[in-house]
């Protein structure tokens, strides 16, 4: 999907989803690198920025949510910027970007003298909705741990284990696309300083500050969940522990019993083996064995 916008002398082209044919026909109309190029049309795992005298070129990542397997993709936007033209090219669609366009269509329609509008205060209103996209998620995040962590004090079990998995992947994948970003912001206000006079100078501070705050709270959260899983896994092995206990007691307490029967199950005459109440005396002896036996470990704390 390929939508573009003129207002004010500023062309905006925003692609969704595009093939490799129709990326380079929206860039051979512009004198880009042939590097940036080649860029827009491979996937970047990393964030990163190329300055050049009349257009920059921009890679980010914003966090996609797949409902089926419930972890975060790569939304790769490649964005070069330019004075009077901003061209963003992304994997996947998404109503944040779609909004703001439709804003500045209606805008094109109204009166836009009444408005000051750039290429750089696009990319801004651009970087800033993605920003505020993620803190949400990050808040999403929060309340599913908070959610787990009664869960796992309350009814500790093995069906938990994935889905703290896939939290704790989430988190990791957030904290790695947001991080190498942080350099690339400062990279960009420095140089956007340049091209436009520093005209935007507090804008893309805020960006930074946000980012910075993005990635100290996903820092708090990763901590969070590992001491999460750090108490569930103590959780899991007492109960084994406790289960494993109450086994061996009770294989311990019939030991006495199987012995006595064993032998009186044998081919050879045995000591009050006509006795009709034998059977009668030999469990009650089993039983106050193994009350002793339950006594004892429990004065000395065993059980």
């Amino acid at each position: 999907m390929i939508q573009e916008l003129k207002v004010r002398g500023v062309e905006w082209i925003d692609g969704v989803e595009l093939a490799k044919t129709e990326i380079l026909e929206i860039v051979k109309e512009y004198d880009f690198h042939e590097l940036d190029i080649e860029a827009c049309l491979e996937e970047n795992q990393h964030a990163r920025l190329d300055v050049y005298e009349d257009y920059l070129f921009v890679v980010l990542h914003f966090p996609k949510y797949n409902k089926q397997s419930e972890i975060y993709e790569l939304n790769e936007f490649n964005i070069f910027l330019g004075k009077n033209f901003l061209i963003s090219l992304r994997d996947f669609s998404g109503t944040k970007v779609g909004n703001i366009f439709q804003n500045y269509e209606k805008l094109d329609l109204e009166d836009q003298s009444a408005f000051k509008i750039t290429s750089w205060f696009i990319l801004y209103e651009v970087i800033q909705a993605m920003l505020e996209k993620i803190f949400k998620m990050v808040d999403n995040i929060r309340k599913d741990v908070r959610v787990l962590e009664k869960k796992v004090f309350d009814n500790p079990s093995s069906k938990l284990v994935k889905q703290i998995m896939i939290k704790k992947r989430n988190i990791v994948v957030l904290k790695h696309m947001l991080l190498p970003q942080i350099s690339v912001m400062k990279q960009i206000e420095e140089s956007m300083n340049q091209m436009f006079k520093n005209e935007m100078e507090e804008y893309f501070e805020d960006l930074e500050d946000k980012i910075e705050k993005l990635v100290r709270d996903i820092r708090i959260l990763e901590e969070y969940t590992d001491s999460l899983e750090d108490a569930f896994k103590t959780l899991i092995d007492i109960k084994t522990n406790t289960i494993i206990t109450f086994l061996t007691l009770f294989s311990a307490f019939l030991l006495p019993l199987t012995l006595v029967t064993s032998f009186y199950w044998m081919n050879v005459p045995l000591p009050f083996e006509k006795n009709p109440y034998i059977i009668y005396w030999m469990l009650l002896g089993t039983l106050w064995a193994m009350f002793i036996g339950y006594f004892l470990l429990r004065k000395r704390g065993k059980f």
